[in-house]
Parts: C-alpha cells; sequence; structure tokens
C-alpha cells in the first residue's frame, strides 16, 4: 500500500488538518459526556469514547459542511453523534455474543474493564444522541441491517460479492453516508451537492472496509491496535477471501477514484480535505 498522501495535493497539510480537527471533536465530545452521576455508566461510555480512535466520520462531517459554505459551530453537535453512534457500535460488536474480542483501539475493550451489563448499558446511553439522517442509517434498514447479515454469513461458502456488499453497504458505510449528508445539509448545500456528497461517502465507506479486510490479514494486532486476524478465525466473509488479496487491493483504488469523481465541480480548495481524507483510508496502515 502507498503512504496517505497524494502527490497532486503537495500543498495541503492533511496531518495537521486531521490533528486540528480531531481535536476539536474530541473536546466537543468531552464536554458532551461529562463524568457526572451515575458515576459508573458515564466513566465507561468516556472510556471508549475519549480512547482515541482515527474520527474519519466526524472529520467527514465537518468538511461536507466547509466544502458547501458552511461554519464549524453548525455542524459539531451532529458531529459528535455521529462519534458517539460509531463508539457504540464498537462497544457492542466486542461484546462475548457478539465478536468476542479482547482489543480496541489498543486498549482492553470495554466489556473486559467494567463488564458485559455495564458495556452494553454504555453503547445504549450512547444512542442517546441520533438526529434526522441518522436514525435511519442505524435501524433496520442500515447498521443494524449489516451486523445481522454478517453475522448470520459466518461459515457459509455460498456468499458472493454482491452479499458482501450488502453487509458493507449497510454496516460501514452508513455512518460514514450520514456524517457527509449532515454536514452538507446543515452546511446549507443544494440537493445535487448533497446527493455527489451521498455517493462519495457510500464509496469511500465500502473502501474503508476493503481496506480493513487487507490489514486484518497482512497487519499484526500490535499495529492494528485490534485483534489481528479474527476474521479468519470466525471463518467472515471478506474481500480478501472472495477475490484475493491483489483483486481487493484494485478494487480498493477503484472505489477511490469513483470517491473522488464525485468531487469535480466543487471549489477545489474546500474539497481538497475529502481528497485527502479519501486517500488516508485507502493508504491508511491501521
Amino acid at each position: 500500500m502507498k503512504e496517505d498522501q497524494d502527490p497532486q495535493l503537495p500543498s495541503f497539510d492533511f496531518k495537521s488538518f486531521m490533528v486540528d480537527k480531531v481535536n476539536a471533536v474530541n473536546q466537543a465530545l468531552d464536554s458532551a459526556v461529562p463524568l457526572r452521576d451515575p458515576v459508573k455508566i458515564h466513566e465507561a461510555m468516556r472510556y471508549s469514547l475519549l480512547a482515541g480512535g482515527k474520527r474519519v466520520r466526524p472529520v467527514l462531517c465537518l468538511a461536507a459542511c466547509d466544502l458547501v459554505g458552511g461554519k464549524e459551530s453548525m455542524v459539531m453537535p451532529a458531529a459528535c453523534a455521529l462519534e458517539m453512534i460509531h463508539t457504540m457500535s464498537l462497544v457492542h460488536d466486542d461484546l462475548p455474543c457478539m465478536d468476542n474480542d479482547d482489543l480496541r483501539r489498543g486498549k482492553p475493550t470495554n466489556h473486559k474493564v467494567y463488564g458485559e451489563d455495564i458495556a452494553v448499558l454504555a453503547g445504549d446511553a450512547l444512542l442517546a444522541f441520533p438526529i434526522g439522517e441518522l436514525a435511519k442509517s442505524i435501524g433496520a434498514e442500515g447498521l443494524a441491517a449489516g451486523q445481522v447479515v454478517d453475522i448470520t454469513s459466518e461459515g457459509l461458502t455460498n456468499v458472493g460479492l454482491d452479499h458482501l456488499e450488502f453487509i458493507h453497504v449497510h454496516k460501514t458505510a452508513p455512518l460514514l453516508e450520514a456524517a457527509a449528508v449532515l454536514g452538507a445539509i446543515l452546511g446549507g448545500g443544494h440537493d445535487e451537492d448533497v446527493e455527489k456528497l451521498r455517493k462519495f461517502a457510500r464509496n469511500i465507506g465500502l473502501l474503508f472496509q476493503v481496506v480493513d479486510d487487507i490489514l486484518d490479514v497482512t497487519k499484526s494486532s500490535k499495529e492494528l491496535g485490534k485483534t489481528a486476524g479474527k476474521d479468519l478465525v470466525a471463518d467472515k466473509v471478506t474481500y480478501p477471501k472472495l477475490m484475493g488479496i491483489n483483486k481487493s487491493k484494485e478494487f480498493a483504488e477503484k472505489l477511490k477514484s469513483d470517491a473522488l469523481e464525485l468531487l469535480q465541480g466543487f471549489d477545489p480548495e474546500k474539497s481538497t480535505p475529502l481528497i485527502a481524507l479519501a486517500n488516508y483510508i485507502a493508504y491508511r496502515q491501521n
């Protein structure tokens, strides 16, 4: 894989951009979920919510808002809501009844620290912030649907690419899609711009999963900050399993190219963070 840098974007410092945006998101998240009574549940929520992470979804939301001429203050609550829902999905995904994982973001998973009961409740509590577009993205037509099909597909031998795409269009892509759409809507974007950003996000959502599947079989747990090779152990359907590593990498490149094509016609300077974000997702190493 290449580095997360595009030779056509020499003047844009993506790392500084991400540091600035991630810091702003982290401060907003810290303020949104203070440590208050009942202390145990809020402590568990904060443990996973503030444990780090790439913050791709909220940053995408902020960048989409800026692209259509909006201000960061307009969209930060929605950006935080997205990260809370994403964190909930990770807390629940790691539970013994789901993926039964011990490591997340380089730290013990929530249920390993607080117990299964508190982890379930902490995840539920992080769902208190969904708004408008998010309701569909996390329900029976979105995130939940993708998770169900993912679980029920384990061990199956007759699963094709269409089936796998359904899983990740519903499991991985929805929150990224909602991030771009919310940012564009709250920033005052026109319907055409909103739809372009929806499609852009859907492409980078699938791209995120293809890269995730590749990293799962090519990197160590230490490098990833989570358990490596767990998809293979669980006999999950993945892109490398169906296509092989090289074809998966080619598919990732196509998804990235298709995503970037959708940004043509926007202000080149304002679209630069989204171009860099797509490259980061494509060429990340963890």
